[in-house]
């Protein structure tokens, strides 16, 4: 056992048992590499990754590997979800070095923790070869790996520093030319983007439906529609038990490396929640219902905390630890499973070349609605349906005698708000209370285990421990988290914890000369080179979160100062998108910037009449209201006693009060859409 086995993460006690002398990410361990003047090996990887798995078993567990390692190296292992900050410098660095990332990170540094030599998976005799090398030359040729270290730091300087000065005349955008520009890289068969590996990028999504509302802009919605329709009967989506996985590795949305991640279900959730409201296809509700069933099923503690992830891997039935084995299906299985059935079966789900994957094996692909495939058949859409839910069952329950994937069971801050605002978005949309009640859990769970004595947060959470500061990334989920559960119950006490929680990032996160919030606190040690997360991925970059979370606390609290900030955020961003899947989630607080409507909703019935509201898909959309007389800024000397008003605002210009819901809901549609 390596000193690994002292750690709490899942990844890195996957690591505990190797020969290599592995050493957590500490003060401590690079201290150790300056006094013996070592280079250090910074392995970063996480514990659903394949690949992870595979150069682990290749180079991690052969005792020659170790050897060389051990000889002439300081070796750390990083989790990146724990120290996604720590990944974060790193792989800007190989990105710099190689024009690529992605995991594992391995990145090799001088005694003082400069990189001068970066890749991701090595195969064994490579990884051999490039490490004795530069052991050598650090022996013989130290000087030279010293100047490229300079150099390469510089560069990643360059990079991380933000000094562009603000413009307020400069964030303007043709988001009517942006959006025709990016439309040219859609996928017109599948929907999504035309090219693999094809991930599900939910910020995209969410910004591509509201601009195709707000704008009337039908190709844009279709665009969407057809991605979420697609991403649902692809094998992506696990129709058998629910939930995403992380990415497909073809065009179709058909094998996906099988990780199942609680950001990406989380942020899916929301997505096809809105989705729904949107267009009340029962595909989409579907979709939740089996996501959340998995979530509660496989990803959630008895304290009302969700854990972190579902491994790619699996044990199949030769005892081998094998990518996707738990999800796989060959032909003689299903006929035995499915009898009579399976003709019908097979043509629903593409058991065919269509939906064949390797070696005898099928992943579960519908590519026609059941209405089609219903007429074809001679049988009803709902018989078709009654026993498409039959044969899912069936298969759950045969799949549950295999041996699971591995579970990730630490709780992460930012993922378990994402999930919690999923199941608020979920609540809305489909009116479902255990939904809601789910995310006051959850709230409870990350105030009672994931807060600090000085308001501010931790990182994570397992086995009744939470050692890490939290960053930037958790601030922004949990605050916008809780501005969905006031939205949803008008309870002051969960805006009053989001103002809190962005004040103390104006606190600690905060940097002035830059405009924007640091990924790390203030409080935290600093690393090789400053870190500021701006571009949105798979999950919205932490900053655009915070200016998004901004403009709502803004508005309800009429704090100019928070409006200030975003402005000069996005006149920073905005001159300069060139690619805007990047900066999807800058451009939707660019539209709300641009395009918000609120409404206030003062008075005894208050509660009831967001009931009614929430069912309703509506951009751009901030709420606030009462059932008594309220301080709160954007709700002050808006009660009556005799009955509830309903103030409705464009750009923060008010109409005189409705008192009656259905001529209030008419005035608001008219208004969203003017």
């Amino acid at each position: 056992m390596n000193e690994l086995s002292n750690e709490s993460s899942p990844y890195l006690l996957q690591h505990a048992q190797n020969p290599v002398h592995w050493k957590a990410w500490s003060r401590d361990s690079l201290n150790k590499a300056e006094s013996l003047n070592q280079l250090i090996i910074i392995s970063s990887g996480y514990s659903a990754c394949h690949w992870c798995h595979v150069m682990e078993h290749e180079s991690f567990e052969d005792q020659d590997v170790a050897h060389v390692m051990n000889t002439h190296f300081v070796n750390i292992k990083v989790d990146r979800e724990e120290r996604p900050d720590v990944d974060a410098v790193y792989m800007k660095a190989v990105q710099i070095m190689t024009g690529r990332g992605g995991w594992p990170l391995n990145v090799v540094c001088l005694p003082d923790g400069r990189p001068v030599w970066g890749a991701s998976y090595v195969p064994k005799k490579e990884w051999i070869s490039y490490l004795t090398q530069l052991a050598e030359m650090f022996k013989s040729t130290p000087e030279k790996l010293f100047e490229y270290a300079e150099r390469l730091h510089n560069g990643l300087n360059s990079i991380s520093i933000i000094e562009a000065p603000f413009q307020q005349s400069s964030f303007q955008i043709d988001l009517e030319a942006l959006v025709d520009t990016w439309s040219r890289s859609f996928d017109t068969e599948f929907g999504g983007y035309g090219r693999a590996p094809k991930f599900m990028m939910p910020t995209d999504h969410v910004f591509l439906m509201n601009y195709g509302v707000l704008n009337q802009d039908q190709k844009v919605i279709d665009h969407v529609n057809l991605s979420l329709t697609r991403m649902a009967w692809g094998g992506l989506f696990d129709t058998v038990g629910g939930g995403f996985s992380r990415y497909s590795v073809d065009m179709k949305w058909h094998v996906p490396h099988f990780e199942k991640m609680l950001y990406d279900n989380g942020q899916l959730v929301s997505l096809y929640s809105d989705a729904y409201k949107l267009t009340k296809n029962t595909i989409y509700k579907n979709v939740i219902e089996k996501t959340l069933s998995f979530i509660d099923r496989e990803l959630s503690n008895a304290d009302g905390g969700f854990y972190s992830a579902l491994d790619a891997d699996s044990i199949d039935d030769n005892e081998k630890l094998t990518e996707g084995a738990y999800y796989r299906w060959n032909q003689p299985e299903l006929k035995a499973i499915l009898k009579d059935d399976y003709a019908l079966f097979a043509e629903v789900f593409n058991v065919n070349d269509f939906g064949y994957w390797e070696d005898g094996y099928f992943v579960l692909i519908q590519s026609e609605p059941l209405d089609e495939l219903a007429r074809r058949n001679r049988i009803t859409p709902l018989e078709l349906s009654e026993k498409k839910q039959a044969w899912e069952k069936m298969l759950f329950d045969h799949r549950s005698n295999r041996q699971r994937p591995r579970l990730d069971d630490k709780c992460l801050t930012s993922w378990n708000a994402i999930m919690l605002k999923g199941f608020v978005d979920a609540y809305q949309a489909l009116d479902d209370q255990q939904y809601l009640n789910r995310a006051l859990a959850n709230a409870a769970f990350i105030k009672q285990n994931l807060s600090k004595n000085d308001g501010g947060l931790l990182h994570n959470h397992k086995d009744g421990k939470s050692n890490i500061n939290g960053y930037l990334e958790d601030y922004a989920a949990v605050i916008e988290a809780f501005l969905s559960l006031y939205r949803v119950t008008f309870d002051p006490s969960w805006l009053t914890e989001a103002k809190n929680l962005a004040d103390y990032c104006f606190k600690y996160f905060y940097d002035e000369k830059a405009g924007f919030f640091s990924f790390t606190s203030k409080l935290d040690e600093s690393l090789i080179s400053p870190h500021f997360e701006i571009e949105d991925n798979v999950i919205p970059a932490s900053n655009s979160a915070m200016a998004s979370n901004l403009l709502t606390l803004s508005t309800l609290y009429n704090e100019t100062g928070y409006e200030n900030v975003v402005s000069r955020m996005l006149g920073h961003i905005i001159p300069n998108i060139d690619y805007p899947s990047a900066y999807s989630n800058w451009l939707s607080v660019f539209l709300r910037l641009q395009n918000s409507t609120e409404i206030a909703i003062c008075g005894s019935d208050a509660i009831k009449a967001i009931s009614k509201l929430k069912e309703f898909y509506l951009p751009n959309l901030t709420v606030a209201g009462s059932t008594t007389q309220s301080n709160l800024p954007f709700l002050s000397d808006r009660f009556s006693n005799d009955s509830t008003l309903y103030y409705i605002c464009k750009n923060k210009s008010c109409d005189l009060p409705k008192n009656n819901f259905d001529d209030a809901l008419t005035e608001l549609l008219k208004v969203i859409n003017r």
